[in-house]
């Protein structure tokens, strides 16, 4: 399927891009290769093909939740910068 400068020229308004005549001609053909590509894909029978989202095989890459005991609330208020009554102390948000 072959673009005419026309349909590129109108392509490239949409997409707000100013190209010059060398350009058209270039991307031109380039698009027309990629739909002529997707035209050849579109031809071949994928109906005996099941749906899939992955070629892989499912695999969890997460680690096992594993209880463990955190810090305590002396060690939290430890390493903050300031504290008030046994909290964090923050700037005020709003003057």
């Amino acid at each position: 399927m072959a673009l005419t400068p026309d349909t590129v020229r109108h392509i490239a308004d949409l997409a707000r891009l100013d190209l010059s005549e060398q350009e058209i001609t270039e991307y031109g053909e380039q698009l027309s290769a990629i739909l002529e590509y997707a035209a050849r894909l579109q031809a071949i029978d994928t109906s005996g093909i099941p749906p899939t989202s992955s070629i892989l095989p499912p695999v969890s890459v997460l680690r096992e939740d594993e209880p463990h005991s955190g810090l305590t609330r002396d060690e939290i208020l430890e390493i903050a910068p300031k504290t008030k009554r046994g909290q964090y102390q923050v700037p005020p948000v709003f003057e």
